[in-house]
């Protein structure tokens, strides 16, 4: 699955079971080009998290109403307008602005 962000195209996974959505990047050393898409979710947490990673909350129209860049191990992300999040690697992402849509391709 691939999503537009600005003038970015990215690769994504969706997380839709139980499995996938406790992991996401959990353990990961390396860089990924690849993003996780948790949809129904309004927090993110970066325990046993091996980098630090960008994450992107967005409400029901896919726009971005939250970004915690270069979020570090060990911490949780909580946004009380989101619906769904991203996480990236990061220096993955351009640039990224609140407001801004996120595009289904």
């Amino acid at each position: 699955m691939k999503v537009q962000i600005g003038n970015q195209i990215l690769e994504i996974k969706a997380c839709t079971n139980f499995h996938s959505r406790c992991l996401g990047m959990m353990g990961k050393k390396k860089k990924s080009a690849v993003g996780f898409y948790f949809p129904k979710c309004k927090s993110l947490h970066t325990f046993f998290m091996r980098q630090n990673i960008d994450i992107i909350m967005v409400n029901q129209n896919n726009q971005i109403v939250a970004f915690y860049p270069n979020a570090k191990p060990w911490h949780i992300f909580y946004s009380k307008k989101a619906y769904a999040c991203y996480e990236f690697s990061t220096e993955i992402l351009n640039t990224v602005s609140i407001g801004d849509s996120i595009i289904f391709i």
